[in-house]
């Protein structure tokens, strides 16, 4: 294998430590190559450079083969959002408990040491802490990253996510081959036309429904569905991005069919 090759399934070993985010993934990569490769798997990346980037902004930093200093861990927490990753790769190197303790030792919890590929070099992740344990905190403090009332003519993200109801309600290991799969999702009763419920990331789906839920305004919701924009485009019944609770209290809500084959992430 080449050393080209070798390096960026190195930096590819970061993409499944990439946090949750809202409808982009801020991130600002220390070695100047890694966004580029991340971005294959992660296409809500916004890679950023670090003249842009401020206190408390981003979701990730990331480092491939970059020399693990007190200052370079201590910037990269003071940029990071609660909750953001510090996700590094060194293709030299070998597990040992003094590295984690040194990422506690600058601020970082939930921290991962463990080889990057089979027995070759480091993975190394730590996080930001949060300020409070709960995780409806946690996931509201994310939605908050995306603007509230977007219309589709504002709105520059790549997916929507929209609130379902699945029938039937099960696991996909307990359903039958024979089990035929339906989604219906949350909309506004309008004429012409319903307008659908829909959110710019999965944590400001997730955090407008838990208030939802216990508001008596949504029932029945098992599934948030993801949808590419393009897809987005050819629906029927125009989205309403990011509502709030407080502006649908006046309006009537009903559940419309919608193809879950047409979902980016159908099992999400």
């Amino acid at each position: 294998m080449t050393a080209l090759r070798l390096r960026r399934h190195f930096v590819l070993a970061m993409a499944k430590q990439l946090p949750p985010s809202s409808a982009t993934l801020r991130l600002l990569d220390l070695d100047g190559g890694s966004a580029a490769i991340l971005s294959e798997a992660r296409t809500d990346l916004q890679a950023l450079p670090r003249q842009a980037c401020q206190p408390n902004s981003l979701d990730a930093v990331v480092a491939c083969d970059v020399p693990l200093t007190r200052e370079l861990l201590d910037d990269a927490l003071k940029l990071l959002r609660r909750g953001g990753r510090f996700v590094a790769v060194q293709s030299q190197g070998t597990v040992s408990q003094q590295l984690g303790e040194f990422l506690g030792e600058r601020g970082y919890v939930r921290i991962l040491i463990e080889p990057a590929l089979d027995d070759l070099g480091l993975l190394i992740r730590g996080e930001k802490p949060h300020s409070t344990g709960e995780p409806q905190l946690r996931i509201q403090n994310v939605a908050r990253m995306d603007t509230d009332s977007l219309t589709m003519e504002r709105f520059r993200g790549r997916y929507l996510h929209l609130l379902i109801q699945q029938q039937p309600n099960l696991p996909a290991w307990a359903r039958s081959a024979n089990d035929i799969i339906s989604w219906r999702a949350a909309a506004i009763e309008a004429l012409p036309q319903p307008i659908l419920l829909a959110f710019s990331s999965l944590p400001k789906a997730v955090g407008f429904m838990q208030r939802a839920v216990l508001a008596g305004v949504v029932r029945d919701i098992n599934k948030v569905g993801k949808f590419s924009r393009e897809t987005a485009q050819t629906w029927s019944c125009r989205p309403r991005i990011n509502p709030t609770l407080e502006s649908l209290r006046d309006e009537r809500l009903v559940y419309i069919d919608i193809d879950p084959a047409s979902a980016e992430a159908p099992d999400e």
